[in-house]
């Protein structure tokens, strides 16, 4: 397997975002990679060299972990938004739509972005606008206006959206250059991020600080973390030196209509459903614990807390498991496991139960969705059409999600909303299979490995060959 910094821009943005989210969730999953490969050899290097190296992988973590507080502090306070706001819980899944369409602008916008102006000034953009999305939230709180609220969201999703992608990009580089992995700690970094700042934000909701107040705070510190990480990072990585309208290639054969592919579309269908379910936990969840099971804010927070905490241990672990039990196995146990979870937490009329339940919903969320990724980039040729299809299809789950579980949490409850989920991660489970692609992989390669020695193929750099 290879993967380069380089995030072409001929298919289009949202194909070069996915194409470059999916190869770092690749790299974050795969079990069988080995030294050997080209993408673990580590150059050699001047001391130097090496110092500044460490000091851009401490950058890095630092900036995927500043995203993971400021989320899990925005989604903490979201019971004291919505009264303050007096929004129903239909009104409030209007609001949170903001936070998907800024996710899609950004996803969209990324890969072309960093095909054309490098990382760090995506980076850079990303984080601002995360920044600035969380102040204009507080304001919102402040003065009691839900479609500024709905803006700072907005904001605050494309700031993810487009900054993951970039930070995605740079992590694999170092990953490169040192031969040691780089991005399982730096999704891990994230979810740490949300424990602590999930920590803070419970706090904060049991003292009544106020929420504008809160959201300044976590601002001040992303900025500090921000202007002390950027220094790290340098400049040019990530930008393409393809051309921009390349013409056919001779001999070229046409590209297979991906969408055709059955086992493609059950991958897809998984995506849907571990989407679905990490997206419902980080919309509603305080809301959830609060309004259906009778918790006060404070304690809703913390059950928050417990299943980021989860999410952060299913991630570490990930690699392990994989390992050992493969794609197949890994995502079965995570869709049971989210679906135990999500059970308990319906039908369930016990608060210390139901609170109890959402670890095991927070470790089945962990890793269904990025693995399922990873088996769509290796389930045939055309890689790129592949992953854009699916991550698509994922893509549409934290856009329609929010608005629609909140609309059913209107008329019936929002436990009884999560039905929904449920019966999408229940599926989920019974697909699995379609996620385990090494077959398709290996018949992928084999034609590659027949070139004539000493050649690369068409298209392929000559350190990329694994």
């Amino acid at each position: 397997m290879a993967f380069t910094t380089d995030v072409s821009p001929p298919v289009g943005g949202a194909s070069a975002a996915a194409l470059t989210l999916v190869a770092a969730a690749r790299h974050c999953l795969r079990s069988d990679v080995s030294p050997s490969e080209p993408f673990l050899q580590p150059q050699r290097s001047s001391p130097l060299v090496d110092r500044a190296v460490r000091r851009r992988r401490r950058a890095l973590f630092l900036l995927f972990f500043l995203p993971g507080i400021a989320m899990s502090s925005w989604v903490t306070r979201t019971p004291d938004v919505r009264d303050q706001l007096g929004l129903s819980t239909g009104q409030m899944g209007l609001v949170l739509f903001g936070l998907s369409i800024g996710s899609m602008i950004g996803i969209l916008c990324s890969g072309r972005f960093v095909s054309r102006f490098g990382t760090r000034p995506v980076i850079s953009l990303g984080t601002l606008l995360i920044i600035a999305g969380t102040v204009v939230i507080g304001m919102g709180s402040a003065v009691r206006s839900a479609p500024l609220v709905t803006a700072g969201l907005c904001l605050f999703g494309a700031g993810m959206g487009g900054g993951e992608v970039a930070v995605n990009v740079d992590g694999a580089d170092v990953e490169r250059i040192t031969g040691t992995a780089v991005l399982p700690t730096l999704h891990g970094c994230f979810s740490l991020g949300t424990v602590i700042g999930g920590s803070a934000g419970m706090a904060a909701t049991a003292v009544a600080f106020p929420v504008h107040w809160h959201l300044t705070v976590v601002a001040l510190v992303a900025t500090g973390m921000l202007v002390h990480a950027l220094r790290a990072v340098p400049a040019g990585i990530g930008i393409s030196t393809a051309p921009s309208t390349p013409g056919p290639v001779p001999g070229q054969r046409s590209k297979p209509q991906v969408w055709k592919d059955r086992k493609l579309l059950l991958i897809g269908a998984i995506v849907l459903a571990m989407a679905l379910a990490e997206g419902a936990a980080n919309d509603w969840l305080p809301l959830l614990m609060v309004d259906g099971h009778g918790l006060d804010a404070a304690m809703g927070s913390l059950v928050f807390v417990g299943f980021a905490a989860a999410m952060t241990l299913g991630r570490f672990s990930g690699s392990f498991f994989l390992s050992r039990f493969g794609r197949a196995a890994v995502v079965r146990a995570s869709a049971v496991s989210g679906a135990v979870g999500l059970l308990l937490v319906i039908f369930s009329d016990n608060a210390v139960v139901a609170a109890t339940a959402v670890l095991f919903w927070g470790l089945g969320a962990s890793l269904g969705f990025p693995v399922a990724l990873s088996a769509a980039g290796d389930s045939g040729p055309d890689q790129t059409a592949r992953v854009s299809l699916v991550a698509v299809i994922g893509y549409v789950a934290f856009l329609v999600g929010p608005p629609a579980l909140g609309f059913l949490g209107d008329h019936y409850g929002l436990r009884s909303a999560m039905v929904v989920v449920l019966v999408f991660v229940a599926a989920a489970s019974l697909i699995a299979p379609a996620a385990d692609t090494r077959d398709r992989a290996a018949a992928t390669v084999a034609p590659a490995q027949r070139t004539r020695p000493g050649t690369t193929p068409a298209g392929q750099h000559q350190g990329d060959r694994s």
